[in-house]
């Protein structure tokens, strides 16, 4: 297990605790997180789940694959620390993991 905060933008805080092999979108769905929509339930095709990684986080939570970075595109507000909630798996390794919630989702 591995405890997940989501930051909304407006600063609200989340707390959650995480299977290992979730997903950080499938745990922001199953507790309720506002502004992650995942309209596509998971599969990388809406650049619904969108999140900025904290950059306390970023090495270990890991880059986008090629796949994910079209999806991106489709996302209001991208930056470095762009990801795709749906891709971020949970491990031990992200126990503590910090995203913060756009304002707007696509």
């Amino acid at each position: 297990m591995a405890k997940i905060t989501y930051v909304e933008a407006n600063g609200t805080r989340h707390e959650v605790e995480a299977e290992n092999g979730s997903t950080v979108m499938e745990n922001a769905i199953r507790n309720d997180v506002p502004g992650i929509v995942a309209e596509c339930g998971g599969a990388c095709t809406c650049a619904t789940c969108h999140v900025y990684v904290d950059e306390a986080w970023t090495a270990k939570a890991g880059g986008p694959s090629v796949m994910e970075e079209d999806m991106l595109d489709f996302a209001f507000d991208v930056n470095d620390n762009s990801r795709l909630s749906c891709q971020i798996k949970v491990s031990d390794e992200l126990d503590g993991l910090v995203v913060h919630v756009p304002e707007n989702q696509a």
